[in-house]
C-alpha cells in the first residue's frame, strides 16, 4: 500500500494516510483530484471494486465527508479516499462512469444527507424517502424527536424506563449492589 500511496503523491496532494491495517488505510485527497486520482487507481494500480461510497456531517466545521472506497482483490488491499465538501454548497462530483454501483450511493446519499451529484443517474428521483419534504434526516441539524412527536401519536400504555435502573431491576435484581 505505501508504495502505491508514495506513486500518488509524487502528482497529487495527500493528506497524511492513516492505516488501520496493513490492508486498510484512509487518506483526505483534493476533490478537484479525486476523479483523476480514483481513474489512475482503477486504471493502473488495480483498484477494481467501488465497496463503499459514504458520508459524514462534520456540523461543528461546516463541511461533509465523502468517503470512497475502492479495493484491489487480487492484492486484497483497501483504499479509501476522504474529500471535504462545503456543507451549504454540498455539491459532489458523479464517478457513476468510473463504477456504475456509484450511482446508487450518489442517490442515497442526495436523498439521506442533500449532497448532490449533476449528471448522476436518476439522482433526484425519490429512492427510499418516498413523498419526503422535510431535512434530509442524516444531517445533524435534523430533529428526529421534534420531527417524531410531530409525526407519530402517543401509544397508549406505553411506558419509558431509565435503562440503567431498568437494567438493575430486570436483569441484575438478585446482584448484590457493589459486588465485582
Amino acid at each position: 500500500m505505501r508504495h502505491i500511496l508514495y506513486r500518488l503523491k509524487d502528482r497529487y496532494h495527500l493528506g497524511t494516510p492513516v492505516f488501520q491495517r496493513d490492508d486498510l488505510c484512509f487518506v483526505t485527497v483534493k476533490r478537484f483530484e479525486l476523479r483523476a486520482i480514483l481513474t489512475e487507481l482503477r486504471d493502473v494500480e488495480g483498484f477494481t471494486h467501488l465497496t463503499l461510497l459514504t458520508a459524514v456531517d462534520w456540523i461543528e466545521e461546516q463541511q461533509f465527508q465523502l468517503t470512497y472506497m475502492v479495493n484491489n482483490r487480487v492484492a486484497n488491499l483497501t483504499l479509501a479516499l476522504r474529500v471535504m465538501l462545503d456543507r451549504e454548497d454540498a455539491t459532489g462530483d458523479t464517478i457513476h462512469d468510473l463504477w456504475p454501483t456509484a450511482a446508487t450511493y450518489q442517490r442515497e446519499l442526495r436523498e439521506m444527507f442533500g449532497i448532490t451529484f449533476p449528471g448522476s443517474p436518476r439522482v433526484d428521483e425519490e429512492f427510499i424517502l418516498e413523498g419526503w419534504t422535510d431535512l434530509p434526516p442524516y444531517r445533524r441539524d435534523f430533529d428526529t424527536l421534534a420531527y417524531s412527536q410531530q409525526t407519530y401519536n402517543d401509544r397508549p400504555g406505553r411506558v419509558t424506563h431509565d435503562p440503567k435502573t431498568h437494567m438493575q431491576k430486570t436483569l441484575y435484581a438478585d446482584y448484590p449492589k457493589g459486588a465485582k
